[in-house]
């Protein structure tokens, strides 16, 4: 769901346009199977992040610009599982992100649920990529409260300071 924009003359970069919410109670357990992600950062700056991820059997590199509300620029290349696991294992900041997604699909988009793991256990998210950052869509019964604006849920931002250190 990605748009496709210009960014700096003839390359192309694609606008990510997600919103976050915490969830409204356990419903949406038993809706789809969860596929287990871990992840890591290897650059953590303001303008910018560098993401290794690995889930199954794939493996990608993205690199991510500042969040602008809802949107961002990022790019995203496979790599090797034997990169992504050496990256991940002597490269990326500390603790890593761990968890188990869930892709439902609900009223034409596949909203992404993320149980996270490890130093971040306890923590439910639910994303959902959009068109444009004017885009109506229904949101289900299982999506509360939105957080796309708080930067604590940011998945860089879980490195930095882990859930477990919310004090909620």
């Amino acid at each position: 769901m990605d748009s496709q924009i210009g960014v700096g003359g003839s390359e192309a970069g694609h606008l990510e346009i997600e919103r976050k919410f915490l969830p409204a109670g356990e419903s949406w357990r038993g809706l789809a199977s969860g596929r287990p992600i871990r992840q890591g950062y290897l650059c953590l700056e303001p303008e910018r992040t560098v993401r290794v991820r690995m889930s199954c059997d794939r493996a990608c590199l993205a690199i991510k610009g500042k969040n602008r509300g809802a949107a961002r620029i990022e790019f995203e290349y496979p790599i090797s599982l034997p990169d992504a696991e050496y990256m991940l294992e002597h490269l990326a900041l500390r603790p890593l992100v761990e968890k188990l997604r869930y892709s439902i699909p609900f009223a034409g988009l596949v909203w992404e649920v993320d149980e996270f793991l490890g130093e971040n256990s306890g923590l439910v998210l639910i994303e959902v990529e959009i068109a444009s950052e004017d885009a109506e869509f229904v949101k289900p019964d299982w999506a509360g409260v939105e957080v796309t604006g708080d930067t604590r849920f940011y998945n860089a931002n879980l490195v930095q300071r882990p859930f477990k250190t919310f004090g909620c």
